[in-house]
């Protein structure tokens, strides 16, 4: 069941390094258990290419016998979990969000027991949802780049188009205005976390469509924030982001960079459970934060 697991995940990710992550190994272990596999299957069930693997006919073949096996035996391992605590857990899977708080707090308030499993992934958390392993997934989907939406999901649209803003370190020169040129960050050096699904190539084509051609340096956003607050890069974040005393949240001008935050699962019940509770913490997160609730005033008047 290991090895049925590991090959759902490298179908589904679409890469090495991201499966490794999703399943909690090194991708070097990965590899290795791939190349053990397709050794005692007798050939090669993925082609590495430059973007990624892709499954041949005999890896398209595994995997139709693979995926409902393992859909079945994660079924059964939650629903023997959920017995023995005495009653099901509802499970949450979520990309980064500062509505994740609130909503988790309004879910217990509400008799619910959540769980969460955080992932950068949108695509892997849909999956999961798909497989069983998650109730619901709440993500975002980063504008140009659609993501692979599984059958059978049923899905709401939380915002149709959040903007994302910057963070720059609190003394840049380019804190002076509310509103930010691109050109202003010209020359600074930008950090994007690139195992976010389509984030890399929308930050791009933002920079093309501008005319821009900064730095770009790859790093996980946890870093990019220690990084910001010394001005050593630059930084797209969400925003609902909240300023520090050394560190700015500001928009950009004609918001070039935008997420449609979608909240998943399987059935209409599990969506209808979980959605009035997010969408409180969500407006309370936004509300939070004072660059956020300025350009929702003078954008969306109408929002909650």
């Amino acid at each position: 069941m290991r090895h049925l697991r590991a090959l759902c995940a490298i179908a589904d990710t679409g890469s090495l390094h991201r499966a490794a992550r999703q399943l909690g190994v090194s991708q070097p272990s990965l590899s290795t258990q791939l190349r053990r596999i397709e050794q005692e299957l007798g050939g090669a069930l993925f082609r590495r290419e430059r973007t990624g693997c892709r499954p041949t006919p005999l890896g398209r073949l595994v995997l139709s016998r693979a995926r409902p096996l393992v859909t079945e035996m994660r079924a059964l391992v939650a629903e023997a979990r959920a017995a023995a605590v005495g009653g099901p857990q509802l499970r949450v899977g979520s990309t980064a969000s500062r509505a994740l708080a609130g909503w988790l707090r309004r879910l217990r308030a509400r008799g619910q027991e959540p769980t969460l499993h955080m992932d950068v992934s949108p695509n892997a958390l849909l999956c999961m949802v798909a497989d069983g392993q998650l109730d619901v997934a709440f993500v975002h989907e980063v504008e140009g780049s659609p993501l692979r939406m599984p059958e059978g999901l049923r899905l709401r649209v939380l915002m149709e188009r959040e903007p994302q803003f910057v963070c720059l370190a609190a003394d840049h020169p380019a804190t002076a205005k509310p509103v930010v040129d691109l050109a202003d960050l010209a020359g600074d050096r930008w950090m994007i976390d690139p195992t976010v699904d389509g984030e890399w190539d929308a930050v791009q084509r933002m920079f093309r469509a501008s005319g821009v051609n900064p730095r770009v340096l790859h790093g996980d956003y946890h870093t990019a924030a220690a990084l910001v607050t010394t001005g050593e890069v630059v930084t797209v974040c969400q925003p609902s982001c909240l300023p520090r005393p050394d560190m700015a949240v500001r928009r950009l001008r004609g918001d070039p960079l935008g997420v449609r935050l979608l909240l998943a699962a399987r059935t209409e019940t599990d969506l209808d459970g979980v959605r009035p509770a997010l969408e409180e913490a969500y407006w309370e997160a936004a509300r939070q934060a004072p660059a956020y609730r300025e350009w929702l005033e003078q954008t969306a008047p109408a929002t909650p």
